[in-house]
């Protein structure tokens, strides 16, 4: 090597060095300073350390994201209809959209919560709510799949929901607005006395995680907007954040601002349960859906239930206590212990503490300040723990560290701000780009959580990210608040309006995940799990076609005999077993794109001829190097044909 290319590479690193030095420090948080890339990349093979599962909102959906790397892995489609899986297209899961009000195949999901037993994450089970047509959904997470649905009645705005208790012993789903409870024909003008709210509690069985609406408890004509379970030593109780306590029905952002304070109700459930028992309730009639997918058969079913058992607040003593709470409140959030129970007031800029040890106190010593509709109200200063003072404008909702920290939210002033559980003392904030909602703390809501990563979720992302047109893309933020100071690692677009999300371990979910789907425990009533067994059948205009698929061919991959004005069923088995072979079939002029069946499934879709010709089916799922070989053909002829249904495979 020459003198002079010696001196021009040594001139190069004292360049780039120069530069790195000055650039580093004139901007602290540029690319030579940060370590935030290397935080949040997961090497090629690598798998991400938590699952993320954020809500879909106005999709009806829920998404599963990687954390730290912000990949999206999958949308689960639990209350609106889903093209790419099928889900409330093909006939196995129609019934899962089914409500007292019909076919509904949209719906607004809000706040999913993560199964717990002894206060602790377990990964068994998602809930989720439906939010405009009342509903809870639960996801079996050994195979990402939504697996029931139960309709809410007597409710309106599914919003405090869905939340679990510390053994997942009920799911809560609480109304937003307050309705006639029957529903009645009546002025709205008099809405106040007559309107009511209703919390629903709904029982989960231990075993198999069935869902039952087990009773609902009657409250005053407030709005109900989210809640959060005692833990500890207040397991039993669960608390709803109110706002509304002026009960009025039009031009809300004055009218239900009036008050100084609204509430935090507390609920005994333990004590609903004592009442149940005693047999202190009443039973209404009602009219819901209880939708449940089989795994075996691979099929929902869809029954209505027509009464619920219903406790009255007003009626039973040590059922309900309200909290005063500054003002408008939001969240309602409990830390690890269950000692605290934070009150986000919207309209303050100062966050409640209330004492669950102080507000048992004041319940045994009688220090109540009057009562809302026969509920005792608590004086507030005997339930105050402390006050987090002027921590930010728009307080929304907290998580909790493990590590004896709060992290709030703030909508107006957009930031996320860190303080002392104890002592109140503020001692972090970061800003959030922009106009953050909720935020995630993996296993925040639980005894246990892990404290690594809070996600943000932002209602306005507005420079972030490339234009896309007046509706721009919704965004969470990912900070890294495992040291004292809180670091922004990462922005990523998330589908949908995200509102609450639950995170976990991954390793307590991906090793409980189903790897073999076993032909033998296929029990659809139309399955055909031997080659053996394929079929084409007429009854009269209706044709059943028993088919297989396997990688690369359909069996049968050539029918005739098909008329203009049939109807033609096409159920379709996967013959594969391994996990990760799909397939899908898609079929010209039917009116769902494909069906996406998974390995051992067995799947229906309806096609309805209209022109005659030769039509072809194939596969929609890459499956093989011979996956554009895997398709089939269909004959259609004239509707007074005499042609004979036949098929083949494999035949001239």
């Amino acid at each position: 090597m020459n003198k002079f290319r010696l001196v021009m590479i040594a001139t190069l690193v004292a360049t780039f060095l120069f530069v790195g030095c000055n650039q580093q420090g004139k901007d602290s948080s540029g690319a030579l300073a940060s370590s935030a890339a290397e935080k949040v990349y997961v090497a090629p093979g690598e798998h991400d350390d938590f699952y993320a599962f954020i809500s879909g909102g106005f999709s009806g959906q829920l998404s599963v994201y990687g954390l730290p790397s912000g990949r999206l892995f999958k949308v689960i489609p639990v209350f609106s209809q889903d093209a790419e899986k099928a889900w409330g297209y093909n006939e196995e899961t129609k019934p899962m959209l089914n409500t007292s009000h019909g076919f509904v195949p949209w719906d607004d999901s809000h706040h999913p919560d993560i199964s717990q037993t002894n206060g602790e994450l377990d990964g068994r089970f998602v809930f989720i709510n439906g939010n405009n047509t009342p509903r809870i959904a639960k996801i079996d997470l050994s195979v990402f799949e939504t697996t029931e649905i139960i309709e809410i009645p007597n409710s309106a705005g599914n919003h405090s929901s869905a939340f679990v208790t510390e053994n997942t012993e009920y799911v809560v789903a609480g109304t937003r607005f307050s309705v006639p409870i029957p529903q009645r024909d009546m002025p709205i003008n008099e809405y106040k006395g007559n309107f009511q709210g209703s919390l629903s509690f709904i029982s989960v069985d231990p075993e198999d995680g069935g869902m039952d609406l087990s009773f609902q408890i009657l409250m005053p004509g407030f709005d109900y907007d989210l809640a959060h379970p005692g833990r500890g030593a207040s397991h039993g109780w669960m608390f709803f954040s109110t706002y509304n306590s002026e009960e009025s029905h039009s031009l809300m952002e004055v009218n239900a601002s009036q008050n100084d304070k609204d509430f935090i109700a507390a609920v005994n459930w333990k004590k609903a349960e004592e009442y149940i028992n005693e047999g202190k309730f009443k039973t209404m009639p009602a009219n819901y859906a209880h939708n449940v997918y089989d795994e075996e058969t691979h099929t929902a079913t869809s029954t209505m239930k027509k009464e619920v058992r219903v406790l009255d607040a007003s009626e039973l003593p040590g059922l309900v206590y309200l909290l005063p709470t500054p003002k408008s409140p939001h969240g309602c959030d409990v830390n690890p212990t269950g000692e605290y129970i934070v009150g986000n007031g919207k309209l303050s800029s100062d966050l409640t503490v209330h004492s669950f040890a102080k507000m048992i106190d004041a319940i045994e010593s009688e220090k109540f300040d009057g009562e809302a509709y026969g509920i005792p109200i608590l004086s507030f200063e005997d339930v105050l723990a402390g006050t987090v003072k002027q921590a930010g404008l728009g307080p929304l909702h907290t998580e909790f560290d493990g590590q004896g920290n709060g992290y709030t939210t703030f909508f107006i002033s957009s930031e996320v701000v860190k303080w002392k559980v104890g002592t109140w003392e503020v001692v972090d904030r970061q800003p959030c780009y922009y106009s953050v909602g909720h935020l995630m703390i993996p296993g925040g809501n639980s005894r246990k959580p892990y404290g690594k990563y809070v996600v943000a979720m932002n209602k306005i992302t507005k420079d972030r990210y490339l234009p896309t047109g007046p509706e721009v893309t919704q965004s969470a933020q990912l900070y890294d608040i495992s040291g004292e100071k809180m670091e922004l690692l990462l922005d990523f677009p998330t589908v949908g309006e995200p509102h609450y999300a639950a995170g976990i371990p991954a390793d307590l979910i991906k090793e409980r995940s189903k790897k073999i789907y076993s032909l033998e425990e296929n029990k659809h009533k139309y399955a055909t799990t031997s080659d053996a067994n394929v079929r084409v059948e007429r009854n009269g205009n209706e044709v059943h076609i028993y088919m297989t698929m396997i990688r690369s061919h359909f069996n049968p991959d050539n029918i005739e005999g098909i008329k203009v004005g049939d109807k033609v069923y096409f159920h379709v088995t996967n013959l594969e077993q391994d996990y990760d072979v799909p397939h899908g079939v898609s079929m010209i002029g039917a009116n769902t794109s494909e069906l996406l069946i998974m390995p051992g499934q067995t799947e229906t879709f309806v096609w309805e001829p209209k022109q005659v010709g030769v039509w072809p089916f194939y596969c929609t799922d890459f499956c093989s190097a011979l996956h554009q070989e895997m398709q089939g053909y269909v004959r259609v002829s004239p509707a007074n044909s005499d042609l004979e249904l036949s098929w083949s495979l494999g035949e001239d």
